[in-house]
């Protein structure tokens, strides 16, 4: 059974903007928004191994997630959870189902030269909403 709350559970599956929070190296707060997706049981998000997001979330795998709901903006989630995997995402799929979803576009248009993309896979442990 998921933590997530059934009537919130609407804002993870629309063109939400999640801001992800993670721990830098020297314990500092980093944040940045991601696209993101729900299947129910896991919410995953696209990323790049350069990136500093990756890398701290490779040393502590804890982060919070926060989504706004795109119609009513004071309504939110923020999700409290960790890391459960990683996964390639050599043929783009992902990434590209994403792109569809936030751009309607049929690839993402972003990726540079020697990206390495992985899909993101967070078990929610709590949530916190409004």
């Amino acid at each position: 059974m998921s933590v997530i709350p059934e009537d919130l559970e609407d804002i993870l599956n629309k063109r939400s903007f999640a801001h992800i929070a993670t721990i830098g190296p020297k314990g500092e707060p980093q944040s940045s928004p991601v696209w993101i997706d729900w299947d129910g049981q896991y919410l995953k998000f696209s990323q790049t191994t350069e990136r500093q997001k990756y890398r701290n979330l490779q040393r502590e795998p804890r982060l919070a997630i926060s989504a706004l709901d795109p119609e009513q903006p004071y309504r939110y989630i923020e999700v409290r959870g960790r890391v459960a995997r990683v996964e390639d995402d050599p043929d783009r799929a992902f990434i590209n189902r994403m792109a569809k979803k936030y751009m309607d576009a049929d690839e993402y248009p972003y990726d540079q030269p020697g990206d390495h993309r992985v899909i993101v896979y967070v078990e929610p442990q709590h949530t916190t909403r409004m």
